[in-house]
């Protein structure tokens, strides 16, 4: 789909923005771009989309009966991905291509439990998001022998769409979501060097 390949094409260019090492003819001159910013940048594209999404193509469609967004989109008509298997989707895509970098919508609340919290760092990361949205949680991680950088951002529901669809879903453990509340983070995670 066109806005699978898009989401990825403009995360490709925001981290191709960013000097690597390798890639100067002396790498001494290359700046160093902290971890922080990198994942600053990541954050911003991901959500842009997903918040274009949800309310530019969601929210019109279901508002005029034309579509709506459900889990078995690829296999019901008339059905179009949620917004957090946008997310999820095209991640598992950008993955494929480019190893490393990986993000993921998760929640304390998740209706999917493939959305839950993988770990006890999410799940206290999660908790920090609720006492201060403002700041994303971060940490350096090793997994398998890899060092990456971790940082998890608020999940802000965007529009009346998320919480109805929350709010209103059988799975759903919480049934009183308002537009702006925190449901959940936004994982994104990519190797660093150790310093």
């Amino acid at each position: 789909m066109k806005w699978t390949t898009s989401m990825s094409l403009l995360t490709v260019i925001a981290l191709s923005c960013f000097p690597t090492r390798g890639y100067a003819a002396d790498a001494r001159d290359v700046p160093i771009v902290p971890p922080e910013a990198v994942a600053d940048y990541v954050y911003a594209v991901v959500e842009s989309h997903r918040a274009f999404y949800t309310t530019h193509v969601v929210q019109p469609l279901e508002e005029q009966g034309v579509a709506k967004a459900g889990a078995e989109w690829s296999t019901q008509k008339n059905t179009i991905p949620l917004p957090v298997q946008v997310i999820n989707e095209t991640s598992q895509k950008f993955s494929a291509k480019f190893n490393g970098l990986r993000y993921q919508l998760i929640s304390q609340w998740p209706i999917n439990v493939k959305n839950a919290p993988r770990d006890q760092i999410d799940k206290s990361s999660l908790e920090s998001l609720s006492m201060r949205p403002e700041r994303p949680t971060s940490r350096i991680i090793k997994m398998e022998d890899q060092t990456y950088f971790r940082a998890i951002y608020p999940d802000i529901a965007v529009s009346q769409a998320c919480v109805s669809c929350h709010n209103s879903h059988p799975n759903s453990p919480k049934k009183d979501f308002q537009v702006g509340d925190i449901m959940g983070g936004l994982i994104i995670e990519f190797p660093v060097e150790s310093r």
